[in-house]
Formats: structure tokens, C-alpha cells, sequence
């Protein structure tokens, strides 16, 4: 039975699930990546604090990375002072970072190559999520270690193991690709509502019984750009990032990605305006900027 756990990487989404696995009753090993903030509130909150990812993972029967992306990932579990130099040969490493399905197999297989486990287990919700211990969580990599790591997970929300070695990855870069072309259609939809003087409150009242009822535009848009003018959520860089991943692994594949590459230019375009710490609701900078009009006041 796992009992200590460790969290390279305490930030937006790190320091909440460090939460979540104290609440949970682990021993969690932390270290900070960029941020030192969160770590002191989780070392506040009981978690312990290690010098270095190879540290953690030493103290530890099972490690978490929760970093960028695909180059921050290696350099916590492979470089000099990575988890691979520390962590007992058996001990498992789950990267819940999004990122490429491609980097992430080769990490797989250099993690097994060092003697460790591994899991790709990225996770849908938001920070929001997070501190309730509610995430969605879709792990791939063996079904023995999935097994060994699943009361770890289960302490951050509902997991599930959906195929091996980069499916997390695969399955999370679905769910981003989507939610990106989703909001791009709402935004669009609105400021075309908004140029034709419609009543929003009404229109979406509407359309929430309508077949263009979504999440984004029914729960997310209301908070996140009506209430909170784009602050806080998820940030548009974060998500053109995970874009990104998603057009190289399409490209690799020969997957077509039409819809995608365009999305991605609209983010590109609001991150070069300065939106890019923003929530990605920010994107209808770039639409209201060219019609001339704010849809919220």
C-alpha cells in the first residue's frame, strides 16, 4: 500500500492536489518547480519539503510531476537532479502534466529503462476541481501499475485507466481540442449576437433548451467572462500549448486538424495582444477587437 507520495511542481493546479492528498492522509514530499508560493502554503499545511525532484522521489513510493510541459517533464524525471536519480528501483512516477502522446511514450520507455513504473494521468477541472478533489483523471501505462497507483489518484478525483503508454495524454489532448473549438464557436456566436443588437440574457436562455446548449456557454462564459472580465480560469497560453501538442501529434499521425489550426492562430493572436495569462475566454479579444464592439461593458 502506497503511503507517501511526492509532487514536483506546487502551482495552479500542483498545490490543490497536494491538498487533496493530505486531506487523503498521505505523507506528501513536495518541491516547487517555479513557484514558491504554493509550496509554502502546502508545507503549511502539513506537506514536507525535499531540495530537489530526486529528493522527493527518494522519500517516497510514488512520485507526481506536474510541470508545463513535454521539456519540463524530462528534466524533472531524467535530469541531473531528476526523480529517476533518486526514486528505489520499483517506485512509480506519474506525470499528470499535458502533453505530447509522442514525448510522453518515450518517457515511458526511459522510465522502465531506469528501473521505474510509469503513468500518464493528465486531468480535466480546472483549479476549481482540484481543491475539491473532483478532477477527471485518465491514466495510461500498465493496468498492474494503474492498479498500485489508483488510491493515489482516487484522493484527487475519478480516474481511469484508458489504455497504455501515452493514451492519458491522447484521451486529455481529445478533451482540450475540443473545449478549444467549442469556445472559439461560442465567442463567435456571441459577438455576432451582440453586432445584431441581440438581448444576450434572453438569447441564452434560449439556447440553453437549443441543440447549441454547452457547457462552456451554459456554466463557463457566465463566470469566467461576464462576472470575472477573463481573470483566473484557464489560461489561454495553457490551452494554445496543449493546442500545439495536439497539431504535432495530428501531423504525426496524419490526422486532419483543420478546425484545430485555426483555433490555434485566434489564441496565438490573443496571446501576442497580451491575454495570454488570461482565462481563454480571452480569445474574443481578438473577435471584438475586429467588430468593433465589447460584448460585456
Amino acid at each position: 500500500m502506497i503511503e507517501t507520495v511526492g509532487l514536483v511542481g506546487v502551482g495552479t493546479m500542483g498545490e490543490p492536489m497536494g491538498e487533496s492528498l493530505l486531506r487523503a492522509g498521505f505523507r506528501v514530499y513536495a518541491c516547487a518547480h517555479k513557484n514558491r508560493a504554493g509550496l509554502e502554503r502546502l508545507l503549511a499545511r502539513g506537506a514536507q519539503e525535499s531540495g530537489s525532484p530526486a529528493d522527493v522521489a527518494s522519500a517516497c513510493q510514488l512520485t507526481i510531476t506536474m510541470v508545463p510541459d513535454a521539456p519540463q517533464v524530462e528534466e524533472a524525471i531524467f535530469g541531473p537532479r531528476g526523480i529517476s536519480r533518486g526514486a528505489r528501483r520499483g517506485s512509480i512516477v506519474v506525470d499528470m502534466s499535458t502533453i505530447s502522446p509522442v514525448a510522453s511514450r518515450s518517457f515511458h520507455e526511459r522510465a522502465v529503462q531506469s528501473g521505474l513504473e510509469m503513468l500518464d494521468a493528465p486531468v480535466s477541472g480546472g483549479p476549481a476541481r482540484a481543491a475539491t478533489g473532483q478532477l477527471t483523471i485518465m491514466a495510461g501505462g500498465e493496468q498492474a501499475t494503474y492498479e498500485k497507483a489508483e488510491p493515489v489518484l482516487r484522493a484527487m478525483g475519478t480516474p481511469t485507466h484508458v489504455g497504455p503508454a501515452g493514451m492519458g495524454e491522447t484521451f486529455k489532448l481529445v478533451n482540450q481540442i475540443i473545449i478549444a473549438n467549442v469556445m472559439v464557436a461560442d465567442v463567435e456566436g456571441l459577438v455576432f449576437a451582440k453586432k445584431a443588437g441581440a438581448d444576450l440574457a434572453l438569447l441564452r436562455r434560449v439556447l440553453a433548451t437549443a441543440t447549441a446548449s454547452n457547457y462552456l456557454l451554459d456554466t463557463w462564459l457566465p463566470k469566467a467572462w461576464f462576472e470575472d472580465r477573463h481573470h483566473g480560469g484557464f489560461a489561454l497560453d495553457l490551452l494554445r500549448k496543449d493546442l500545439r501538442a495536439a497539431l504535432d501529434a495530428g501531423r504525426a499521425m496524419g490526422a486532419p486538424m483543420f478546425s484545430s489550426a485555426q483555433s490555434y492562430d485566434l489564441y496565438d493572436k490573443a496571446s501576442t495582444n497580451g491575454r495570454g495569462r488570461d482565462d481563454y475566454s480571452a480569445v474574443a479579444d481578438v473577435y471584438e477587437q475586429a467588430a468593433g464592439t465589447k460584448v460585456v461593458e
